[in-house]
């Protein structure tokens, strides 16, 4: 024991003494753990933001969308999805609790006395905000009775409800739709934006009937439905058994594409990873070469300086060190960099990621797992390309090192 610790405290004055070379070091190591810490922080960010999105979007809700993916593909619409159709999705499937219909209509003017904005208008049924997980956090939500009634009524995304109202409270307040009167009853919780950058809250939800009948013109299709099941364990199997019943109902050929398409929890979570994938592979082919290159940089340093301390090595060989012990220490002083190398590129990871989440909103979770891999990748690179340093200085024949 007493052997080791005057190994590691020769290690660490060694350490010091050759301050270039260490300094060269930790530049090298540190680039490549702080590029390789943004990846594992990036990756966990990302399951973190897609697990967080699919709690708020509902783990045992699927939405369908009207429309091909070909012809959403080139900007075409097709309506496809009626409201016949949510009353066979309910009578097909006891098991969902809860089948609203949506509409939408976009770029809408809206208008508060001399304040206007152009927003997105929703139209859907009774328990719009039980059906989104989305709380009203003022007023009341849209009921049964406002949409049998066709009545002027909605509820407001907090973004939209800055922009006409400022710090005024707009419920019970009326706006123009359209020229059309409409009595605010309810604010909805702010949400924030989309992965893709799509503001939440910039919405007015209204009664699918006073949406389809005063400013669509339409009688029968809408844009969407929401399903929410009792049991989201068998989520992925509702999924298959939707669509099965969807394509006969609609009577698509067999070979032919859906007339329809379907979100769920699973596809929100394939689309976040794949959305960050990009930036990993980048970030992970700059943080390999950036370490191969740190430890190329390593060993030829420690090269030379065990051919420096050709004299030294020798004269501690003389006295009775072994060879194990000049392994030791080389390698010793190659690991106590690299840490040191790891740890700086840590916080240069923690920095630079919060960076990246203050440019580019980029999901960003620092866990233990993106430290415990920064020091473990700095280990391995201390002792791999260390190696070679140190086996050279411990084979050195006593007599010719000093004679050298």
């Amino acid at each position: 024991m007493h052997r080791l610790l005057n190994i590691a405290r020769q290690s660490i004055d060694a350490v010091r003494a050759f301050k270039l070379r260490t300094v060269f070091c930790l530049l090298s190591v540190s680039l490549g753990i702080a590029s390789l810490t943004v990846i594992v922080a990036a990756t966990e960010g990302a399951y973190k933001k897609a697990f967080d999105i699919v709690e708020s979007f509902g783990p045992d809700a699927l939405l369908l969308i009207g429309g091909s993916e070909e012809a959403r593909a080139v900007g075409e619409r097709e309506n496809t999805l009626t409201l016949d159709d949510i009353k066979a999705l309910e009578e097909a499937f006891p098991g969902a609790y809860l089948t609203i219909p949506m509409t939408t209509v976009r770029d809408v003017t809206v208008s508060y006395r001399n304040q206007k904005y152009q927003t997105r208008v929703i139209g859907s049924s009774a328990n719009y905000s039980t059906a989104w997980s989305w709380p009203v956090v003022e007023g009341s939500d849209i009921t049964r009775e406002d949409v049998k009634g066709l009545k002027n009524v909605g509820l407001i995304g907090s973004y939209l409800a800055e922009q006409l109202f400022g710090n005024v409270d707009p419920v019970g307040k009326y706006i123009l739709v359209r020229n059309i009167p409409v009595q605010i009853i309810g604010v909805l919780f702010t949400r924030g934006t989309t992965p893709t950058g799509a503001n939440l809250d910039d919405r007015l939800i209204m009664p699918i009937s006073t949406v389809m009948k005063k400013m669509q013109n339409e009688a029968k299709y809408v844009s969407a439905i929401r399903i929410r099941f009792v049991d989201q364990n068998r989520i992925n199997k509702y999924e298959e058994e939707v669509k099965t019943f969807l394509r006969q109902r609609h009577r698509v050929p067999k070979g032919e594409p859906d007339d329809f398409r379907v979100i769920s929890p699973k596809e929100i979570v394939r689309f976040l990873v794949a959305l960050t994938g990009s930036l990993v592979v980048f970030l992970g082919v700059v943080g390999i070469i950036s370490l191969v290159v740190a430890g190329f940089v390593l060993a030829n340093l420690f090269l030379l300086s065990v051919k420096e301390r050709t004299k030294e090595i020798g004269i501690r060989r003389s006295v009775g060190a072994r060879r194990k012990d000049i392994l030791v220490q080389f390698l010793g002083e190659a690991v106590m960099i690299t840490t040191l190398g790891g740890l700086i590129g840590f916080v240069l990871g923690y920095l630079s990621s919060q960076l990246l989440t203050l440019l580019a909103e980029f999901p960003i979770y620092f866990s233990w797992k993106a430290f415990a891999v920064g020091l473990l990748l700095s280990w391995l690179i201390g002792i791999a390309f260390g190696m070679q340093p140190a086996s050279r200085a411990a084979n050195l024949k006593p007599i010719e090192a000093i004679r050298e």
